[in-house]
């Protein structure tokens, strides 16, 4: 039987899981057969891994190693996987069972280039033409020059998955093309054909077709580009763009095997082996920053954050189209934190060691770094890490209480578990790591995690136990004595005044419970009135410096932490100030500061992360026109592993990549870089990692207050459009008399 009619017989039989496996198509490395030949047999394989892809046959058992296929634009466009099996010989048959086999000889899994080389494969322009080859539908046997492959592939891009952002056409360049084609069509003009003319289908035609459809397209372009240039002029920022965006750097940061939904295309799976040293699965969670480290302290506080931002506006995130990414967000890191917690007094805290790793650049994929596990446990506490852990796995159930109670429930009880153990065997994890001293020391000590975790719980639980904890450890553990102007994975106790000021406004609360909440409500307005400036009395540290443009400035290295989450604590407060009916809130030396200024500062903090600035720069990475390029990031400043599977080992990464003056070959969109210093200045230099550095707990709280600001922009929006006919019909009613 012919190729092709194998091909055709096998794709038009129906789908099953039970159909015998088929008979393995030989192949040689002789290259006697013409391109033609090996181009059937290439499509060959191709359509018989689709066709047993759709009867979902089980992998083979020899499996090697998974990787996603990105070379292949038709197995991309439908978002499939290769599997590698180990082969033992060079002459070994492939076939296809649900898989697409690449003998490799005695070595194991093969890189996708060498196989097709192997195999004398063409360039990927000629797989749509192979394809029609395969089917019948194309009899001459010439290949495609390369304008018709690039236009194949283009066609081949513009049909992938909506989900791929960076691909996404904007509707207005939709319409015009439907446009553009609804054109053609009406004057009769038809994709080339046998039979038809030159004047209508020869080359010149197809040219001045195609300067035609550019044409159009820059028109719609520079439309589009005012369009949005007086949009923005006339309402600021684009929120929800921000919010898209600052979901995805959480994707870049991801740990673990990569899930098919994954957007960002440059990060493949990384650290597999996880824990495996100390027999517990630590597979999964989240990098901190711009190394490899799996740090538990910032990590929880990242959740804690992005869960919080979802329970104040969860609403809003959900209006912008991402409630189902940011859920995902949350759960990838609770999903480890149930790893983490192997025993109700043992928690593992960090996965990694920091020396190693800072001595080493190179991708997480790459990875020859130390990956030792470090816990927690009854001999070595930790009860900063573990009531952090407790406060992030128990704001996170509430917001699954609705979508996924089951899953809520569980995250519960893992919170109040680790609350017991963070409060009956009390000290910092930092005396018993040591590894973590030089980089997430715990300077604030524990005691304001204990709070923090016990207010969540309480908020989670609606049980009295906690709020008691709360008010009779108040004073001792410095809940209502210490007077904070700075809120962070270290300090959180601005974060438990405020939801102690929360309960007093909303009257969650018993009468003996009020005066203590009423200090605690205090102290929350000592650190809004700090960060507006109005605190007249209590020294030079009972305000927050400003930036000449206005930024919130409290230490040099990754201000932006301290930015981000002041404007996430300053919205939250104003909504809880409107909720409650007050009006203003009480500064030391008498000022006052109305509900109206608190939110207007929490959105000039935003605008200036987002462009507002002297500078001009984004430092939300990849929004507007301006942002870092060379952020200080290991996995974003080398060329993919997708791209490129050449390992790259510890120290070539700082020869080859690290020094580079051009832009990183990944953009890491979503991230907040550290930012400038006091006086805006910002220098976009790798080596600059106090500022270019980029880190989860960023961008966490900007999440929320995103999704407000979009909604709050489309308020206005709105109420523009409304009051617009009637100034119109003003004026020409004024004109009239």
């Amino acid at each position: 039987m012919r190729m092709v009619d194998r091909v055709r017989a096998l794709c038009q039989q129906q789908p099953s899981a039970t159909r015998p496996r088929p008979q393995p198509i030989r192949c040689t490395r002789t290259r006697a057969r013409s391109r033609r030949g090996q181009n059937l047999l290439r499509e060959a394989y191709l359509l018989l891994k689709l066709r047993f892809f759709l009867a979902r046959a089980r992998a083979s058992p020899n499996t090697m190693e998974r990787v996603h296929h990105t070379h292949n634009p038709i197995i991309l466009q439908l978002q499939r996987r290769l599997i590698f099996p180990r082969v033992s010989s060079r002459s070994q048959p492939l076939h296809t069972r649900g898989v697409l086999y690449f003998s490799r000889g005695r070595g194991g899994a093969v890189p996708i280039q060498r196989a097709r080389a192997r195999l004398g494969f063409v360039h990927p322009g000629g797989y749509k033409r192979c394809l029609r080859l395969a089917l019948g539908l194309k009899k001459t046997a010439r290949r495609p020059s390369v304008r018709h492959a690039a236009r194949g592939r283009s066609r081949l891009r513009s049909t992938r998955s909506s989900s791929s952002s960076s691909l996404a056409l904007d509707t207005q360049q939709a319409e015009a093309i439907n446009h553009m084609r609804a054109a053609a069509a009406a004057q009769g003009q038809r994709p080339h054909a046998k039979g038809t003319t030159p004047s209508s289908s020869g080359p010149r035609a197809m040219r001045a077709r195609a300067a035609a459809a550019l044409l159009l397209l820059l028109l719609v372009a520079v439309g589009v580009g005012a369009s949005v240039a007086e949009a923005k002029a006339q309402h600021g920022h684009n929120y929800e763009d921000a919010l898209r965006k600052s979901l995805l750097y959480f994707e870049a940061q991801r740990s673990g095997r990569l899930p098919h939904s994954q957007r960002v295309s440059w990060r493949d799976h990384s650290g597999l082996t996880d824990g495996l040293e100390q027999g517990v699965d630590l597979v999964g969670g989240y990098y901190d920053a711009g190394d490899h480290v799996k740090f538990g302290l910032p990590m929880a506080f990242t959740v804690t954050m992005l869960s919080w931002s979802m329970i104040e506006y969860g609403e809003d995130v959900e209006a912008a189209g991402e409630l189902a990414h940011a859920l995902e967000s949350i759960k990838w890191g609770t999903d480890y934190f149930i790893k983490a917690h192997t025993k109700p007094d043992e928690l593992w805290a960090e996965v990694g060691d920091g020396d190693t790793d800072h001595y080493c650049w190179q991708r997480p994929e790459d990875m020859t770094t130390s990956r030792q596990a470090y816990k927690v446990d009854r001999e070595r506490p930790g009860s900063d890490v573990a009531g952090e852990t407790a406060a992030a796995m128990a704001a996170a159930s509430i917001v699954f209480r609705k979508s996924n109670p089951h899953y809520a429930h569980l995250l519960l009880h893992h919170a109040q578990q680790l609350f017991e153990f963070a409060d009956k065997y009390r000290g910092k994890y930092d005396s018993s790591i040591a590894e973590v001293k030089s980089y997430y020391a715990s300077v604030s000590g524990y005691k304001d995690e204990l709070l923090w975790a016990a207010l969540w719980l309480h908020r989670a639980t609606g049980k009295t136990q906690y709020l008691d904890y709360v008010v009779d450890k108040a004073d001792c553990f410095g809940g209502t004595g210490w007077a904070i102007t700075e809120f962070s994975w270290d300090v959180k106790y601005a974060g438990v005044q405020i939801l102690a000021a929360r309960l007093l406004s909303r009257g969650e609360h018993e009468a003996r419970h009020r005066s203590t909440l009423e200090q605690y409500r205090a102290k929350a307005e000592h650190y809004v009135c700090g960060c507006l400036g109005r605190n007249a009395a209590g020294g030079a540290d009972a305000n927050v410096e400003r930036s000449p443009g206005g930024m919130l400035y409290v230490r040099q290295w990754n201000n932006m932490q301290y930015v981000t989450n002041a404007a996430f604590l300053l919205a939250a407060y104003a909504d809880y100030m409107r909720d409650a009916g007050v009006e203003t809130v009480s500064c030391a030396g008498g000022e006052t500061a109305d509900a109206r200024e608190v939110a207007a500062l929490a959105r000039a903090q935003v605008d200036y992360v987002l462009g507002t600035n002297p500078r001009g720069i984004s430092y939300l990475v990849g929004y507007g026109a301006k942002y870092p390029n060379r952020v200080h990031h290991r996995a974003a400043s080398i060329v993919p592993y997708k791209h490129s599977k050449e390992f790259i080992g510890c120290t070539q990464g700082f020869d080859h990549w690290f020094g580079r003056r051009s832009s990183n070959p990944n953009v890491l969109v979503g991230a907040i870089v550290g930012g400038p210093d006091r006086r805006d200045r910002f220098r976009d230099n790798r080596e600059n990692y106090m500022q270019t550095e980029a880190c989860t707990y960023n961008t966490a709280p900007m999440v929320g207050v995103f999704a407000k600001l979009n909604r709050m922009a489309r308020e206005e929006r709105e109420q523009e459009e409304v009051a617009a006919p009637a100034r119109s019909t003003a004026t020409l009613t004024a004109a009239d008399v």
